[in-house]
């Protein structure tokens, strides 16, 4: 399987050093891959291994434990109530991930708004008829910052009736599309890699309209793997060789760094992820131009999954997340690439050999520092792959019509 697996990501590497050799001579080597790019179909990309997906009706509990069981960050909502014959639109309610379940308990235990103050009669009816606390009693687990932040407050949130009989699709406000935008087979790389970088999805599901089912989830990880494989080709070697600098790396320069002191509370982090809308943050020191590590939406999971290891702390600060969690993965997972510390990178180093360590470290971001390690920015999966095509005028034209963004009312 794995040598199978090797086999496709070669196969589209020379796919596209084929297609590079009879581009027209007059287009830049940009010009030229998304030409290439846009001659391959998804469908060429290797199949991921996973398949796994979550019913709707499943407990906030059990699709914690399958997510975590599987080290995967999200996964497919399938709708139990869609009937056998049901097109993909119908029989999935969109994705859901680790972070979305966490912010969206978080929302239930803040403090309500001045307008809000208590739950209507219809809400604690429906909450007490499902057997489970409404909105506002939730909130007594962590009414202030303080108990939120407590070493004990996850222990006992994942303890609660709460967590083990709210549904899957109860949380739907959460997940990132509804259901989710998704490819055909026949659609172009050029296609996924745009929506990958310059439209910010992490994932993108292949459907197979036939069967009305995921054929394929194909995610930016996975994209960063494949550039990794086609080390020695030509079209790969003009563009790898270039140093970060030259590409315009990093995009998120100092100034603009989202960061969290050693000592604040682990859920500013995440909340600061939330309101930036950023996949992760460096814990900083002293003055903030250092850094210590990095927390990321993914790593959200320790605190449904592992909460225990918190428990004697008095205060989740995002110093003491980093410790805790280090600790379990020491003794539970010594292959994580949370053990390999504060990973860092030069803007002379090259784009190759940046790709080279984000794949062989399965990390999603790197930081950027200069000679005396302060922070100058951070570089990101999509940052690589925008710096690889380009979208052409009107490129989508009507692509987009029809597909249902975020809720109004949802803060992921």
């Amino acid at each position: 399987m794995a040598n199978l697996q090797l086999e496709r990501e070669t196969s589209i590497g020379m796919q596209v050093e084929d297609l590079w050799d009879v581009q027209e001579s007059k287009l830049n080597p940009t010009q030229k891959l998304n030409a290439c790019f846009e001659n391959i179909p998804v469908s060429a990309f290797p199949h991921t291994p996973q398949g796994i997906e979550i019913k709707s009706d499943a407990s906030l509990a059990e699709a914690v434990q399958i997510l975590a069981q599987n080290k995967i960050l999200s996964a497919p909502v399938v709708n139990v109530d869609a009937p056998e014959d049901a097109s993909w639109i119908d029989r999935y309610l969109g994705i859901v991930e680790f972070a979305g379940i966490a912010v969206w308990i978080l929302q239930q235990s803040e403090p309500p708004s001045p307008t809000n103050q208590s739950p209507t009669g219809a809400e604690s009816a429906e909450a007490s008829a499902n057997g489970m606390p409404s909105s506002a009693e939730l909130r007594t687990l962590g009414s202030e910052d303080a108990s939120i932040t407590a070493g004990d407050f996850f222990e006992a949130l994942t303890s609660s009736e709460f967590y083990k009989k709210t549904k899957v699709r109860d949380i739907s406000g959460s997940f990132r599309w509804a259901p989710f935008l998704a490819l055909q087979q026949s659609n172009s790389f050029l296609t996924m890699l745009l929506l990958l970088s310059k439209y910010k999805m992490k994932s993108i599901p292949i459907v197979d309209l036939g069967a009305g089912n995921i054929n394929n989830i194909i995610t930016q990880s996975a994209v960063i793997h494949m550039l990794a494989e086609c080390t020695g080709l030509q079209w790969f070697e003009s563009w790898g060789t270039k140093k970060l600098s030259e590409i315009g790396l990093p995009t998120i320069s100092r100034n603009q760094l989202v960061t969290v002191h050693e000592d604040e509370p682990v859920l500013q982090a995440f909340r600061l992820m939330r309101k930036k809308r950023v996949g992760g943050v460096p814990v900083v020191t002293g003055d903030g131009k250092k850094a210590i590590g990095n927390i990321s939406l993914r790593d959200v999971q320790f605190l449904l999954t592992a909460p225990e290891i918190y428990h004697d702390y008095r205060l989740i600060t995002a110093k003491n997340f980093l410790l805790a969690v280090k600790n379990y993965l020491e003794k539970h997972d010594t292959r994580s690439p949370m053990l390999s510390g504060m990973i860092t990178c030069k803007t002379n180093e090259t784009i190759k050999e940046l790709i080279q360590m984000l794949d062989s470290l399965k990390i999603q971001r790197v930081y950027v520092v200069d000679d005396d390690g302060n922070l100058e920015g951070t570089i990101t999966l999509r940052d690589i792959i925008s710096r690889l095509v380009y979208e052409p005028p009107g490129y989508f034209g009507d692509f987009f019509d029809g597909v249902l963004p975020l809720p109004e009312n949802c803060r992921v």
